[in-house]
């Protein structure tokens, strides 16, 4: 089959969230079992897009209401990343270094959508399959259904993955003269109260709807910011598929980003050796449990209790733990976790920012990941944790209720039910105790390191659904 990812993100070429990782990794392993696989993304001014040779293969025009613009798609020469990668560049709109936070981006993404259904109208090209990600790509399904210039691509079956149903595109009608002519008749597929609503209108018109975990299925139907009625109407038409990991670009064996490999075989003495990296990078003491967080500094994470979770950890047990904080996102939940070092200096620490490379020297060398999130559609993070040999501290929330399960209960992790400062603490406090037990510790260290969520299963789930669409 010939299957066309399109999306807003793409690791590593741009990369905000677990969005990029998932269409960097599922369309590898599509290629790997013998399927023609594109990705298809904006072409944003990044050091990927710099320092790697594109060609030309296309150029054309599109209209956006009164705007014109002209647009280049452009193929990455070698298939570097295992699969065929297209960037779409409309100058004006994506020749910027972000991907997301623009004014502008109603406009940049619907164009980035009109322009690829122009580009495959214009080259003749069908293929078996059009896979959607997230709402910047959500106006697809509808253009290829509903809008006559593209009716010929009204067969091709489209597939749209909820990575987050928080985020849904809206924009108001005054708007609607951005997107090719329809049938006022048809306008109803892209409202959802009183606005245009990209997300509503991909679950409306794609032939299946899946999400990134089975649980975050079940939780859209109670909470969607706005979209659980329309979610429990299209229910039959949805699943949930738990992701995967690139197993190959996170394995601790081979990681090239770590100051010292290992893998199961000695996963002990492996893990110690990049603790004590860390800790001397980051005046932390690598006899003591070391606790992490990695990620966005935002609500959905839980990231706004991190100060007050931190600070109340280090004084009920003072010297007896570290904590090691890597992200960035909201001002204020910066400002107190840098506020921290200042008095817990020797046992805390934090980096604010986005780096990939001290993200996997943090898995290989930390005890613990804490992921106290209030929205986790499926999590990768405690994936990539499992892989390294860390344990997750997580809530039982979407995907992280599906691959951790906890240690009272048979299982390898530590599990707690709310977002709260109370119930981290409380998990904290398991996780000291569990790392005193040494003869345990190491037995759930090993144990983890053995679980596979590498893609290769995953993607044949894919497949599969592919076919069914296909076969329709």
């Amino acid at each position: 089959m010939e299957i066309v990812h399109i999306s807003a993100e793409c690791y590593p070429v741009a990369k905000v969230g677990g969005l990029a990782d998932v269409v960097g990794a599922l369309p590898k392993y599509l290629t790997k079992l013998g399927h023609l696989t594109k990705v298809v993304i904006p072409g944003y001014d990044t050091i990927f897009s710099r320092e790697n040779e594109f060609v030309a293969v296309h150029q054309g025009l599109l209209k956006l209401g009164w705007f014109q613009f002209s647009f280049t798609v452009f193929k990455e020469k070698i298939n570097k990343l295992g699969f065929e990668l297209y960037l779409i560049a409309i100058p004006e709109l994506f020749d910027r270094p972000n991907v997301y936070s623009y004014e502008d981006d109603t406009e940049r993404f619907t164009a980035f959508q009109v322009a690829f259904l122009n580009w495959i109208t214009e080259t003749n090209q069908i293929p078996d399959i059009i896979h959607c990600h997230d709402h910047h790509t959500g106006l697809i399904p509808f253009m290829m259904s509903h809008a006559p210039i593209y009716q010929h691509l009204n067969r091709v079956p489209t597939l749209l993955t909820i990575h987050n149903g928080q985020y849904q595109g809206w924009f108001s009608f005054d708007k609607l003269r951005y997107l090719p002519k329809v049938s006022s008749s048809r306008l109803g597929f892209l409202e959802w109260n009183g606005m245009i609503n990209p997300l509503a209108s991909a679950i409306k018109c794609a032939w299946k709807v899946t999400t990134v975990s089975p649980s975050y299925l079940d939780e859209l139907s109670e909470k969607a910011n706005g979209l659980e009625n329309l979610l429990r109407f299209e229910r039959p038409k949805c699943l949930g598929i738990l992701n995967g990991i690139d197993s190959e670009v996170w394995n601790p064996d081979t990681d090239e980003m770590l100051e010292n490999k290992y893998s199961i075989k000695n996963v002990k003495a492996g893990k110690a050796k990049n603790k004590k990296f860390l800790c001397e990078q980051f005046n932390l003491d690598p006899s003591k449990p070391l606790f992490t967080f990695i990620g966005r500094l935002v609500g959905e994470k839980g990231a706004d209790l991190l100060p007050e979770i931190c600070s109340i950890a280090l004084n009920r047990n003072p010297n007896e733990i570290n904590i090691l904080i890597l992200g960035s996102g909201d001002p204020n939940v910066e400002h107190g976790l840098t506020q921290l070092t200042h008095f817990y200096n020797g046992n805390y620490n934090t980096y604010i920012g986005y780096n990939e490379n001290l993200a996997h020297k943090i898995y290989a060398g930390a005890d613990y990941l804490l992921m106290p999130s209030r929205v986790e559609p499926c999590g990768l993070n405690q994936l990539y944790a499992l892989r390294y040999g860390t344990i997750p501290i997580v809530r039982r929330t979407g995907g992280l209720k599906d691959t951790v399960l906890d240690i009272g209960d048979g299982g390898f992790g530590i599990c707690h039910d709310h977002t709260s400062v109370y119930d981290v603490n409380h998990s904290i406090a398991r996780a000291i105790d569990l790392f005193s037990d040494t003869k345990e510790f190491d037995s759930i260290r090993n144990t983890i390191m053995r679980i596979d969520h590498s893609w290769d299963k995953v993607a044949q789930e894919y497949v599969e659904v592919y076919q069914s669409l296909k076969n329709n």
